[in-house]
């Protein structure tokens, strides 16, 4: 039920889950089903059509940006580095200040707001010498180079850090709502603790605001009992999933739902059936999975894996897994950090292994173009 040790690496009510933006993990036109018969093969297939980039610096979070480009957060360099979608050539964006990179901190999450044709703003997550925030940015595609993101304006911090175990995902759900992964820091109780922000899906307005119709009017909450949340996504019927470390024996594949409590540090993986706590739909060995980003595309949520250095399918019928998870590029480009929407049957995959926890190779880091079915 939550994040792997090995691996860590006011707005309308929402009913369960939130929708997405640009930038965001947002559904394909392809997400996932309602009914049995309109499930997805139980067997899939992935192509890697191209490596649009290589040579990134830890990169950590992805937002497609809508003429077609790419924006990167860098994790240890506490950089935004801007990919061409065409050429795959990269220049910075620009610096993130006051970005603390000690152990698995640093700059994580990137998502552009739902309203980013008219405001132009571009969201992080990052770690501080003294907490998690959440900081927007002004976009100017036509600004120099190192000069296209304006100072950051902290929307939200006092999210608990520490050297492992900081979450750090964070996408606009269907509500236009900012959701927000976060991890429990090594604090395993800091999970179970309602007035705590660790280990939690947050849910909150563009502004930093508790949303309305969470659990708590008051309080950003919407789930609780995480390890380490690194993969939020939802499919075309609003429901919202999230991926989450185990700490020595399952991963997991969560259904979010609000005030459902995840069981850690109660329990890892499947409960003993009490109803206390919300089983996974789905869980790993952790060698297999330690999971960050997750996608939705062609009816399956589509998992990067860190330590198991490979891509899950997750195939779905509405809110259960129509068959069994099928991995994909095992061992062949190493650690998978981050998995995005491209539209339709593709997904931008992206590589993790010059972040000191794998042995990077000649062109590492990537951005993988990938069709999936």
């Amino acid at each position: 039920m939550a994040l792997l040790g090995a691996g860590c690496s006011s707005g309308p009510a929402e009913p369960e889950s939130g929708p997405s933006s640009p930038g965001s993990a947002r559904p394909s036109g392809s997400g996932s089903p309602s009914a049995a018969s309109d499930a997805p093969p139980d067997k899939g297939s992935v192509e890697v059509v191209r490596t649009l980039a290589t040579g990134l610096k830890s990169p950590w979070g992805l937002a497609p940006l809508p003429d077609g480009n790419l924006l990167v957060a860098s994790r240890d360099e506490g950089e935004i580095v801007q990919v061409d979608g065409d050429s795959g050539r990269t220049s910075e964006a620009g610096q993130v200040p006051g970005v603390d990179a000690e152990g698995e901190g640093g700059l994580l999450g990137l998502a552009l707001s739902p309203d980013f044709a008219t405001d132009q703003l571009v969201y992080a997550y990052f770690t501080t010498a003294s907490d998690n925030r959440i900081a927007s940015m002004r976009y100017d595609a036509k600004k120099p180079a190192g000069e296209r993101l304006s100072a950051p304006s902290t929307i939200f911090k006092g999210i608990p850090k520490g050297f492992t175990h900081n979450g750090g995902r964070i996408a606009f759900g269907p509500d236009k709502m900012l959701y927000v992964g976060t991890g429990e820091t090594g604090d395993k109780g800091l999970a179970q603790d309602k007035e705590s922000l660790g280990g939690k899906i947050l849910r909150m307005t563009p502004e930093g605001e508790p949303a309305r119709g969470n659990p708590d009017q008051d309080s950003v909450v919407w789930s609780y009992g995480h390890r380490n949340v690194q993969g939020l996504a939802w499919d075309e019927d609003r429901r919202l999933w999230a991926s989450e470390f185990g700490q020595d024996t399952w991963d997991e594949l969560n259904h979010i739902e609000k005030d459902g409590n995840y069981g850690w540090p109660d329990v890892e993986g499947e409960g003993d059936g009490d109803g206390d706590f919300r089983d996974p739909v789905e869980q790993w060995r952790t060698a297999d999975a330690s999971p960050s980003g997750i996608a939705v595309a062609e009816g399956s949520v589509w998992m990067a894996g860190l330590r198991g250095e490979r891509l899950w399918r997750i195939p779905l019928s509405g809110d259960k897994p129509s068959a069994k998870p099928q991995a994909f590029l095992e061992g062949e480009y190493g650690r998978l950090r981050t998995v995005v929407s491209a539209g339709g049957d593709k997904l931008w995959v992206v590589t993790n292994e010059t972040d000191g926890r794998g042995s990077p190779e000649k062109d590492d880091d990537r951005i993988l173009e990938v069709r999936v079915r």
